[in-house]
C-alpha cells in the first residue's frame, strides 16, 4: 500500500474519478513569496482600474492620480499581506469555511482597515478635509470592494486549479 502525501491530501476515489480533493486547510497554506505574487498583482490591477476613478472623484491630474494610487497600493499592498496572513492563521484555528458571508466579511474588514490608514494621507495629497477624503475614499472602496471580493475568489479557484493540476502530475508519476 502506498503512503498517501500528507498535504494537500489526495482521496483515493476522487483520484479514480480523475478528479482531487484539497482540504481548504491546504488550499489557504501559503508562503510569502506567494503571498508577495498575489498582493503585487492585486495591486498592480487595481491602480490600472482605480487612478481613472480617483481622477473623476478629485478632478486632479492623472499623474498625481496616478503617484498617489500607488502610494495607496504599497500601504494597501502590505496590509494586504498582513491581513490574509491573520486571516488564515484565523481559519486555521477556528476551522471555519470561506463562504460567501465569510468572504464578504474579510472584504469588509479589510477595506475598513485600509480606510482608517489612507484617509489622512488622501486628504493632505489632494490638499482637503478629512471628511472630503472620506467621500472620496469611500468612492474607491465601492470599487475595491467588489474587486477585492472577486480578485480573491478568482484567486483562490485558479490556485486549486494548479494545486489539483499538480497533484495529478505527481499522482500519475507513482
Amino acid at each position: 500500500m502506498s503512503q498517501r502525501p500528507s498535504s494537500p491530501s489526495i482521496d483515493k476515489t476522487d483520484t479514480e474519478k480523475e478528479t482531487l480533493y484539497i482540504s481548504e486547510q491546504a488550499l489557504y497554506q501559503r508562503r510569502l513569496n506567494e503571498r508577495v505574487f498575489h498582493a503585487v498583482l492585486f495591486e498592480i490591477l487595481g491602480i490600472v482600474f482605480a487612478t481613472p476613478l480617483a481622477m473623476w472623484l478629485t478632478q486632479k491630474p492623472a499623474l498625481s492620480m496616478a503617484a498617489l494610487s500607488a502610494v495607496i497600493s504599497a500601504i494597501a499592498m502590505l496590509w494586504n499581506m498582513l491581513f490574509n496572513w491573520l486571516f488564515d492563521v484565523l481559519q486555521s484555528r477556528w476551522h471555519f469555511r470561506r463562504s460567501f458571508w465569510v468572504r464578504v466579511l474579510h472584504s469588509c474588514c479589510f477595506e475598513v482597515g485600509l480606510i482608517i490608514m489612507v484617509v489622512p494621507l488622501v486628504a493632505w495629497w489632494v490638499d482637503t478635509t478629512l471628511w472630503h477624503a472620506l467621500v472620496v475614499d469611500i468612492g474607491l472602496v465601492l470599487f475595491f470592494l467588489p474587486y477585492s471580493f472577486f480578485y480573491n475568489l478568482i484567486y483562490d479557484k485558479c490556485r486549486l486549479w494548479l494545486m489539483r493540476r499538480r497533484l495529478r502530475q505527481q499522482h500519475s508519476t507513482l
